[in-house]
């Protein structure tokens, strides 16, 4: 019996090895929800970026210890081909997704290919209250909601506040001396016509006490000697409590400026003084920067992401949603070319004479760094500064430093600058998003999943990841990080369309044509590029009407004399 036990035992072990080896070779994980090792339902997500691997590993570990019966299993897996991957493993019913992450743009892509499961928001899950315009916008599809927002990038106006502080606090002690010495002034008056009024009297009685002071002058004599050398000791000491006492009064003047006063000072300089880029440009002319000051004002000029504000406002591709274009109403749905962006990008082109930057050698690591270490006053960025202001201190301690010895601190504005001549300005967003598989075997799950992570309250999200979710709900403990929320709230949400998906990158050549010819026509190349898309989307060659060029009053006009004399 021992011998047939042997065998019996020998022969299981081999199924079992073969049973993994061929499991294996079929992709398929062996603790599938049919395993004999697990009865628990498998939901897999797929993700390309690697920043969200923590997050994605908690929040799925919190998930099945409130479900029990489910088990989350992220898998990171190569950004090239990314969605060919998830629609050949899904169709080959190999291991696939139940969820995958994916940004706002490619959404009608895998919706049409039936990746993309339509979620059900028969209780008014995606609403105003938990989610901001943007990130509604950004998964919503032909009226339908296809997608769930979970996290946001966005750009704003950042800003050297270690810089701005000092520059609001010079303006507060010349504003309070000058209210000294007005006030000294009026003093001043008063006491004039008191000594008028006295001085009669004291001439009539300046004779008779001259005797009497030249007796007690004579009778001091002998013990002056003895007397001088007390006398210029009190006079050092009252000298010294003198001293002692300015230097009290100046250390009180610098303490009356409390932390909340200079607070609502920066924010009104930046409301007042840097609201505009017309107002950055009056800013830079009467501002004595540092010696580390190398730019006022400096961006990535070859990144649409940092370019794009200037015509953000007035650019339509699609509506709202970036989901709608008709071909009978064309002109309106693709809305590159008007006369409002010809105006944005021609202030655009002035802008060079003004912050001279060249393109050749702008980057945004580049800028962000030196933004960072004091050479740049403000600057616009993403979310991401905050992480690389971290990694900074870790790499150089010492480099990022103030003349006091502490690192330059920096904030993010509240607004993103407008432009000259009344016009507006709008930053652009990207959303990723979860999107629950049309083909998964678990949509209910999948969809569970995809709304406990768009309700986490917590700020975890941000702490292992450095990312910003895409829904209301959390405070990140930081001003500059809950500003860019504010931000991203109201930006452009990035279009969907196939058809336009080259958009991006024919604006970004279109930018940078305008940047670096000074003959380059700013109504030309948006004709262009509005004609290029257009026929895209018909499918055949399409005119747009030219149109004329705005009179536009130049940026240069409204800068004060004083700015116009520091030039």
């Amino acid at each position: 019996m021992k011998f047939e036990t042997k065998i019996i035992s020998i022969v299981l072990i081999l199924c079992m090895v073969a049973g993994v080896f061929i499991n294996a070779r079929s992709d398929e994980s062996i603790f599938e929800e049919f395993s004999i090792f697990s009865n628990k339902t498998t939901l897999r997500l797929w993700y390309t970026d690697d920043a969200i691997t923590p997050y994605l590993q908690s929040i799925s570990i919190k998930f099945a210890e409130s479900n029990r019966d489910v088990r989350v299993e992220p898998k990171l897996v190569s950004g090239m081909e990314y969605l060919e991957a998830v629609n050949k493993a899904s169709v080959e019913n190999k291991n696939f997704p139940d969820l995958f992450i994916t940004t706002n743009d490619t959404l009608e892509k895998v919706y049409c290919a039936g990746l993309a499961l339509e979620a059900d928001n028969s209780d008014g899950f995606f609403n105003k209250v938990l989610f901001p315009k943007a990130a509604l916008d950004s998964v919503t599809y032909k009226g339908k909601y296809i997608a769930y927002p979970f996290y946001f990038e966005t750009s704003a106006l950042v800003y050297n506040k270690t810089y701005l502080e000092a520059y609001a606090k010079t303006l507060m002690e010349q504003n309070k001396q000058g209210e000294g010495g007005e006030d000294a002034a009026n003093a001043g008056g008063s006491e004039e016509e008191t000594v008028e009024a006295e001085q009669a009297q004291t001439e009539a009685s300046t004779e008779a006490s001259s005797d009497e002071a030249k007796k007690e002058s004579s009778q001091d004599e002998a013990g002056e000697e003895s007397s001088t050398e007390g006398e210029e000791g009190a006079e050092g000491e009252e000298g010294a409590e003198g001293e002692e006492g300015s230097e009290d009064d100046a250390f009180l003047n610098d303490e009356e400026i409390s932390s909340e006063e200079l607070d609502e000072k920066v924010k009104d300089i930046l409301s007042s003084e840097v609201n505009s880029i017309q107002d950055i440009i009056d800013f830079s002319r009467k501002y004595e920067a540092p010696k580390q000051v190398e730019s006022i004002f400096k961006w990535d000029v070859t990144d649409i992401f940092y370019n794009y504000f200037f015509v953000g406002a007035y650019m339509n591709l699609g509506g709202d949603a970036g989901d709608n274009i008709n071909l009978d109403n064309i002109d309106q749905d693709i809305a590159i070319y008007n006369g409002n962006t010809i105006s944005c990008m021609k202030i655009y082109k002035q802008l060079k004479q003004f912050f001279a930057i060249d393109a050749s050698e702008s980057s945004y690591d580049k800028v962000a760094k030196d933004f960072l270490e004091g050479k740049i006053l403000f600057t616009i960025a993403t979310t991401d500064i905050f992480k690389k202001f971290d990694e900074l201190k870790l790499e150089d301690p010492f480099l990022v430093t103030a003349d006091g010895g502490d690192y330059y601190e920096f904030a993010v504005a509240p607004t993103i600058p407008e432009l000259p001549n009344g016009l507006k300005s709008r930053t652009m967003s990207v959303t990723n998003c979860l999107v629950v598989n049309g083909y998964s075997e678990h949509p209910d799950i999948a969809e569970k999943f995809a709304r406990y992570i768009c309700s986490d309250s917590d700020d975890d999200i941000y702490k292992t990841s450095h990312k910003l979710a895409a829904h209301n709900g959390i405070d990140y403990g930081q001003e500059g990080l809950n500003t860019f929320v504010d931000i991203y709230a109201e930006s452009v949400s990035m279009p969907k369309t196939i058809q336009t998906s080259n958009f991006w990158m024919e604006l970004e050549i279109a930018f940078a044509k305008i940047w670096d010819d000074e003959d380059a026509d700013c109504n030309a190349i948006l004709k262009e590029l509005s004609e290029s898309i257009k026929t895209q989307v018909t499918g055949q060659n399409y005119t747009d009407q030219v149109i004329q060029d705005p009179i536009d009053t130049p940026i240069t006009a409204g800068l004060s004399d004083e700015s116009e004399e520091g030039d």
